[in-house]
């Protein structure tokens, strides 16, 4: 028996050393693959005798943080436009889709309408939001949330109507309230489909916010990008893109971290 005991526990060990092992893998790769893109950056800069104004080194984009740009606060403002208006998209999209889910008229007929306002070009309502919102953080959050918020809501719709309906018939025997169907069984039920759909969202985020400042703001980093671009300081933009990159993927890996704590690994939509 003991000796059983002891061969199940070195098992159990040994599971668990090669699942640490395969993860620091998987991160060395990652960080592999990112220092071989750097140096093909460096090595066609140097080798093709690339002009800087046209494409810097990694060094000389690194070296532009020196300069009087405000890197923090735009930085700041930037991921405000970012963290916001995807909060936003995520509150309105699993909320309007919990409300199709509870009455399916409002689907059949408002569901066509959200599609068909989304399919409006972003870029040509800047302008009205300028008119309507006038300049800030306010717009920009506007512009992110409404680029963002469709693929939260339909992949959130998706996973609510995959739930067996005989399970929420089952609770609903037991005078569950509507909530309570949701938090019970709908909510846990759709996750895998809530956050398919948030990772999508923060590549369109992302996108979204810029847009804005390109568009409306005076502050930014995208907005840094324009008033650099008259000076040509290639390094300086290259170094706002870099941020605007991090940034994102920061956003991303928050939602990765929330999918793998509250969703079981076999229940993941990769």
């Amino acid at each position: 028996m003991g000796l059983r005991t002891e061969h199940s526990n070195d098992r159990s060990r040994g599971s668990v050393r090669g699942k640490v092992n395969a993860t620091v893998g998987h991160w060395i790769l990652i960080a592999a693959l990112h220092l071989a893109v750097v140096i093909v950056w460096y090595l066609f800069v140097v080798w093709g005798d690339v002009p800087s104004y046209v494409m810097p080194t990694p060094l000389a984009t690194f070296e532009s943080l020196g300069e009087e740009y405000n890197w923090l606060h735009n930085t700041l403002v930037t991921a405000g436009e970012i963290f916001g208006g995807y909060l936003l998209a995520v509150a309105v999209g699993v909320g309007l889709a919990l409300v199709f889910s509870w009455f399916r008229l409002l689907e059949v007929t408002i569901m066509p309408l959200v599609v068909s306002l989304n399919m409006i070009p972003k870029v040509a309502l800047g302008p009205l939001f300028i008119v309507w919102f006038s300049y800030g953080l306010g717009p920009n959050i506007v512009i992110a949330f409404s680029i963002c918020f469709l693929p939260i809501l339909l992949t959130t719709a998706r996973g609510l109507s995959e739930v067996d309906p005989d399970l929420i018939d089952l609770v609903r025997t037991v005078r569950a309230s509507r909530w309570q169907v949701f938090t019970k069984i709908q909510l846990p039920g759709s996750l895998p489909y809530i956050f398919s759909g948030m990772k999508v969202a923060v590549v369109l985020a992302v996108a979204g916010a810029i847009v804005g400042e390109f568009i409306a703001s005076e502050e930014g980093l995208g907005y840094l990008m324009l008033q650099v671009q008259v000076t040509l300081d290639t390094a300086a933009m290259f170094m706002a893109v870099l941020l605007i990159t991090l940034v994102g993927v920061v956003l991303y890996w928050i939602v990765l971290a929330l999918e793998r704590i509250t969703v079981v690994r076999d229940a993941r939509l990769d």
